[in-house]
C-alpha cells in the first residue's frame, strides 16, 4: 500500500475556490448583550486591583506571622465560644432556681415566664435602672443598651 492509495486527492473545482460573502450581514449585538460599559469596567478592574492588593500585602507578610494572626483569631473564637457555653449554663441553672422557687409558692412556669419577659423588656426600655445589689453594673446596663435593637428581637 502505498502513500497515494491512503490519500484522497480531490480535483480542483473553479467554481469551489471562492465563496462569495453572504448577502446579508448578521445581526449586530442589542446593546444590553454588548457586555458592561466602560466605566463598570473600569469600576471592575479597581475593585478587583484592591482585592489583589489586599490579598498580596497578605501573602507578602511571613508565613509565621499569617500563621500567628490565624491563631489568635481561633484563640477568640474559642473564648467567645466558652462564654456562650457559660452563658447558656448560667442562665439554665438560674431558670432552674426560678422555677423551683416559684413551684414552692404555687407560682406556675407560664407566669414565671411571663414575669421574666416584662422583666427584660422594662431592662430594654429603660423603666428598670434598679440596681440589683450590686450584681448589675452600670458598664453591664451601657451595654445592654448598645445592643438594644437586637435584643428587642429575642424578647418578643
Amino acid at each position: 500500500m502505498t502513500l497515494k492509495d491512503q490519500l484522497l486527492v480531490v480535483p480542483a473545482n473553479a467554481e469551489a475556490a471562492f465563496v462569495p460573502p453572504p448577502a446579508e450581514a448578521p445581526p449586530k449585538a442589542k446593546a444590553e448583550d454588548a457586555g458592561p460599559t466602560l466605566e463598570e469596567a473600569i469600576e471592575r478592574n479597581e475593585a478587583l486591583a484592591k482585592k489583589l492588593d489586599a490579598l498580596n500585602e497578605v501573602l507578602a507578610r511571613p508565613l509565621n506571622e499569617i500563621l500567628a494572626d490565624r491563631e489568635k483569631a481561633e484563640e477568640a473564637a474559642l473564648a467567645w465560644d466558652r462564654f456562650g457555653a457559660m452563658w447558656m449554663l448560667s442562665q439554665r441553672a438560674m431558670r432552674r432556681v426560678a422555677l423551683d422557687l416559684a413551684a414552692q409558692l404555687g407560682v406556675s412556669e407560664e407566669e414565671v415566664v411571663a414575669r421574666a419577659m416584662a422583666n427584660a423588656n422594662a431592662v430594654l426600655n429603660g423603666a428598670d435602672e434598679v440596681d440589683l445589689g450590686g450584681s448589675v453594673a452600670p458598664a453591664q446596663m451601657q451595654h445592654i443598651a448598645r445592643h438594644r435593637n437586637f435584643l428587642r428581637k429575642q424578647f418578643r
